[in-house]
């Protein structure tokens, strides 16, 4: 751990820029420190890219995808994303310390959750690369009717600060897979681990110039993407907000293919007969407040059956009091700081919130102890008796904030969980496998976890409703995003 975290710290001495058509250049935009959140100090200076560097590298990336990328055999396409895979498990270490220094999160969730997953990522795409193709419809008498899958162009691929490279990875790897080339655009605030990553990619393989790009710059030069006409399709994940107005500059640019993966205020039912009580409270806990609460599709509304909640509570808040916030490399600390500045008084904000519409019963405060009074910690925070009305449990607070609700019979419950704009997850924990195909059915969102909240594979596809976005990401589901189907005829006679 110590020798990673020292080899990142150097490595972080170095210069950083911009990656386009297979060369390094500075950034032309804005100064940018990108700020270390266990501790309040300076990871690394670098100067952001410009939307002129933006559409230039937009161009560059679309003349080759139109000159070589779209050429490169299946059989290169999985040689490489394997190669990367190999890449990734080969520097976990390296990528886990640049991870856990830039987001805050311990360096055991980087270790062993974020990363290995990316190098999976790479490997299960490779072996879908000669596996997704079209199809031949029945037409009538005299005629050929073929379908071809082709490559969708230039991809966009703007990834978050809460799981940096693992974001990325499952942009990218589908992307290249189906022939395209991609723009990476991470987070000004934890590019380090898409930096590392290209890096090696450059140094070990040989790919055509223009085929993966990428671009460290904030989000007003970044919406160039967006609006680019070079640009084919944009993954994006992030806030709501933010897709909505990503939407809005497709439209008025090229009307280029758009997935979003947004924001979440996901629910988890607990009923009277759930099996193994503290089984269930133990997981829902953790899956809530690991990663400090910086997850998308975390259950951050408890519903609890009235003549269990007290008991609910008090384990909740046991679990809570008994967390160790702190440096994210100390093995003994079991929860890291917020990513940013700008998200730790957000969270704070609405804890201030909470204490007027709902009962305080854990946390509530920023974590001071020792040297956490120069990073960004707080301490996970239970509100109880929390409205269907309360701000709290309608808005996305993205941190160790939860928010708990009795209800009485399964017709509240269903009522409760549905009541938000959002739809990305569901959990249900009940004990009658009938009750929980009802609730399923009834619930809108678009993954349910019946008895364990969080199960997460692959093969299984990612994607949420309503305003938790658009599209699907994992399994096969996401690579219809990175292709477009053709339909051709054939007129042969009788």
């Amino acid at each position: 751990m110590e020798t990673a975290r020292s080899w990142a710290l150097e490595w972080l001495k170095l210069r950083k820029q911009q990656y386009i058509d297979g060369r390094w250049c500075d950034g032309q935009g804005r100064e940018w420190s990108a700020i270390n959140p266990a501790n309040g100090e300076i990871l690394c200076n670098f100067t952001l890219a410009s939307a002129e560097q933006v559409e230039q590298c937009a161009e560059e990336a679309n003349r080759a995808f139109q000159e070589q990328t779209h050429k490169i055999s299946r059989a290169q396409r999985a040689s490489i994303l394997h190669k990367i895979a190999t890449l990734i498990r080969e520097n976990r270490d390296r990528l886990a310390a640049l991870e856990s220094l830039a987001n805050g999160k311990l360096f055991a969730e980087s270790l062993t959750d974020d990363i290995p997953t990316c190098a999976d990522i790479f490997d299960y795409y490779a072996g879908w690369v000669d596996k997704y193709y079209g199809v031949t419809s029945p037409v009538d008498n005299g005629y050929l009717n073929y379908s071809l899958i082709e490559p969708i162009g230039v991809c966009a691929l703007i990834a978050p600060w809460n799981f940096p490279l693992y974001q990325a990875a499952l942009k990218i790897a589908p992307a290249l897979a189906m022939g395209n080339s991609v723009i990476v655009k991470p987070s000004e605030f934890t590019p380090f681990t898409a930096l590392y990553l290209i890096e090696l990619i450059n140094k070990n393989l040989d790919l055509p110039k223009g085929s993966v790009n990428l671009l460290v710059t904030d989000g007003e030069a970044a919406s160039a993407l967006t609006t680019s006409c070079n640009v084919n399709k944009v993954s994006f994940t992030g806030s709501t907000m933010v897709g909505k107005k990503l939407v809005q500059n497709s439209g008025a640019s090229n009307l280029k293919a758009v997935t979003l993966e947004l924001g979440g205020k996901s629910p988890c039912i607990f009923f009277d007969d759930t099996l193994n009580l503290s089984d269930a409270i133990d997981r829902a806990f953790h899956v809530m407040f690991s990663h400090k609460g910086e997850k998308c599709s975390e259950p951050t509304r408890f519903l609890i059956q009235e003549n269990i909640y007290d008991q609910v509570i008090a384990a909740l808040v046991e679990k809570a009091e008994a967390v160790i916030c702190g440096d994210p490399f100390n093995p003994d600390n079991s929860q890291g700081a917020q990513c940013n500045k700008a998200q730790f008084e957000k969270i704070l904000r609405y804890i201030d919130l909470g204490k007027s519409e709902a009962e305080l019963v854990a946390g509530g405060y920023r974590d001071i102890n020792g040297e956490n009074e120069r990073g960004y910690y707080i301490r996970p925070t239970i509100f109880s008796k929390v409205g269907s009305n309360c701000r709290i449990a309608k808005e996305e607070i993205f941190g160790p904030v939860l928010s708990c609700t009795s209800f009485a019979s399964e017709e509240e419950a269903i009522s409760l969980a549905n009541d938000t704009s959002y739809g990305l997850a569901a959990g249900i924990y009940t004990g009658n496998i009938s009750r929980a195909h009802r609730m399923a059915e009834k619930i809108d969102a678009g993954m349910i976890y019946i008895n364990r909240y969080g199960c997460y594979g692959l093969s299984s596809p990612f994607d949420g409703f309503k305003e938790s976005g658009w599209g699907k990401e994992m399994a096969i589901h996401s690579l219809s995003a990175y292709t477009k189907e053709k339909s051709v005829w054939v007129a042969y006679g009788e």
